[in-house]
């Protein structure tokens, strides 16, 4: 095991990929038919199961001399059944993100400063784009549609929470940002919406469904959701539920 967090910066994308192949299910084998098609797909090469050996075995000692720890070589284990990653979940960061967002889903009905504080705490840790420099192999493509929307669903958390707790004005600039990078979403734009008119803005909020509805129009020629048309029509008619719920 490695027993001191120290950064590794894996040489090669082959080398990653493998890296993140694995940490995505610690503990658990990857078989090396999977392992193979991660690296080379359709096209291996006629020594694939030898290159996949060499590469495995070039990463264990490039954890051991990067680490400068020798046990750092036995984190990657072989077993019959494949090849698996032997760490603690809580210790790839993907995983210990996705299970903040979960823990923090269940607490927003009855505790929303605690939603926020752990969704916080997950954010302060995120560093970017998941699974940089790795393959387009099916495990890494997967994972990484799976992470992008888990930190999706953080940022509605996060908003959802603050604006329950009668804090709209403070999430519109993030709102904002949300929606320039996210101009399909429509949570984020009900969102939004909902900030604003809280924030005594009414044409505001109407003037972001109008947008919003062109975006979806011009980009995937659809409507928006009932979600959304709904929460239009209650800021058209000024509804004062909307004032006092999320």
């Amino acid at each position: 095991m490695i027993e001191e967090d120290i950064p590794v910066q894996l040489p090669g994308e082959k080398l990653r990929t493998i890296m993140a192949a694995l940490a995505l299910t610690p503990g658990t084998p990857v078989p090396a038919i999977d392992l193979l098609d991660e690296l080379w797909g359709d096209q291996p090469p006629k020594s694939a199961d030898n290159s996949l050996q060499s590469h495995v075995a070039r990463l264990r000692r490039v954890l051991a001399e990067r680490t400068g720890n020798p046990k750092a070589r036995h984190v990657i284990r072989t077993t019959r059944s494949g090849y698996l990653l032997d760490v603690d979940p809580a210790d790839v960061d993907a995983l210990r993100f996705s299970n903040a967002v979960e823990a923090a889903g269940r607490r927003l009905n009855t505790d929303g400063e605690g939603a926020i504080e752990l969704l916080t705490d997950a954010f302060s840790e995120w560093r970017g784009p998941a699974l940089v420099d790795t393959g387009n192999g099916m495990i890494c493509r997967i994972a990484y549609t799976r992470i992008e929307e888990t930190v999706l669903i953080g940022r509605e958390l996060f908003v959802e929470a603050h604006l329950r707790l009668g804090r709209h004005w403070q999430v519109i600039p993030e709102l904002e940002q949300l929606m320039t990078q996210h101009p399909l979403h429509e949570r984020f734009c009900e969102q939004l919406m909902t900030a604003l008119y809280r924030s005594g803005r009414q044409a505001d909020a109407l003037r972001v469904y109008r947008r919003a509805r062109h975006n979806l129009d011009a980009e995937l020629g659809i409507e928006p959701g009932p979600g959304l048309q709904r929460r239009f029509r209650q800021i058209l008619h000024q509804e004062g539920t909307l004032l006092r719920g999320a």
